[in-house]
């Protein structure tokens, strides 16, 4: 794509925290063959049928939904549709972001049929809600070369203090993430994560796996970053912002501990979002640790982690755009 004669926007950072979010309901939810190759949280549930998987998943998703309408979080609930093909549709931060300024952007996708979850009804959806959206920034081209950037899967924003957490991987790419940062002005925290798999050190497919950032506080399993150089700058980062800084272990991250979001509800009280099992992986020192910053709001969500490899964070693109007066 071509930015030269784009202004970066001024005054993107505000906010870390947002009462709006958009959520899409799954028509046709299953194991995404084209994503499980570096996904490897997903699992094939035996016995099990694509159809039982897909109503499930929904009876997840609308509990969800209950849970943060109750207390207060305003949420944009999009059907998927059937035709074409889109079985995590229910993850739509990895494919759009929305800014203060009004700025959407459109993201490059590693799986081939995740790309036609971008969707511009989505837009009109959003406008005809109220929302003011300026200027879309379009980076998908980038897939035509074989570079991707999964959106706020791969990139974790300090919005506040400008910052941008990636850990590379197949769906991270090093020069489009730089680009990112330069035209919204965050400066860029770049790093390697890993987990094991079989043994193995494997790079985690999307950085929101492995941290989470609040207004106050930062989970992080520092464990998955092996590079020591590197680990100290991400803790030294978040430090240096004055961030209560979580440690989680690998074996919660495994159990989605790291996939959560800060959002406000009503009165902005704030409430970390976050799925039964991670929830329920915490000890009890985390959990009071975190309960000294938020409310922790957790649902069930065993379905939707098992098939799609990802969690509760996933499934909401925060809302940061302007309203009409």
């Amino acid at each position: 794509m071509n930015n030269d004669n784009r202004i970066p926007p001024s005054g993107v950072r505000g906010l870390q925290t947002t009462n709006s979010i958009l959520m899409i309901r799954p028509v046709a939810f299953r194991m995404n063959e084209q994503t499980a190759v570096n996904n490897y949280y997903q699992k094939v549930l035996d016995n099990v049928s694509p159809s039982t998987v897909n109503v499930k998943a929904q009876e997840e998703f609308d509990a969800m939904v209950k849970k943060l309408r109750a207390v207060g979080v305003s949420v944009t609930v999009v059907d998927d549709t059937i035709n074409p093909d889109t079985p995590d549709s229910i993850f739509p931060n990895n494919w759009i972001s929305f800014h203060e300024n009004g700025d959407v952007v459109l993201y490059p996708m590693f799986a081939e049929n995740r790309r036609p979850e971008r969707r511009e009804d989505i837009l009109d959806i959003l406008e005809e809600d109220g929302f003011v959206i300026n200027e879309i920034m379009d980076y998908t081209s980038a897939e035509e070369d074989g570079f991707y950037l999964e959106g706020t899967g791969s990139i974790v924003l300090d919005r506040e203090n400008g910052k941008a957490y990636c850990a590379l991987s197949p769906r991270a790419d090093e020069e489009l993430f730089i680009e990112f940062c330069e035209d919204f002005e965050f400066s860029p925290i770049l790093f390697e994560a890993f987990q094991t798999v079989n043994g193995e050190r494997k790079l985690i497919y999307h950085t929101n796996v492995m941290m989470c950032i609040g207004d106050t506080f930062a989970v992080i399993c520092a464990d998955c970053i092996d590079d020591k150089k590197e680990r100290k700058m991400v803790l030294d980062s978040l430090r240096g912002d004055d961030k209560e800084i979580i440690l989680i272990t690998e074996a919660q991250v495994n159990n989605f501990a790291g996939n959560m979001l800060e959002v406000k509800g009503a009165n902005d009280r704030r409430y970390l979002v976050m799925s039964n099992s991670a929830h329920q992986s915490l000890t009890k020192k985390q959990i009071a640790q975190i309960e000294e910053h938020v409310t922790i709001l957790s649902s069930s969500l065993d379905t939707i982690e098992a098939c799609g490899g990802g969690s509760a964070r996933c499934m909401m693109a925060e809302i940061f755009l302007p309203s009409e007066e």
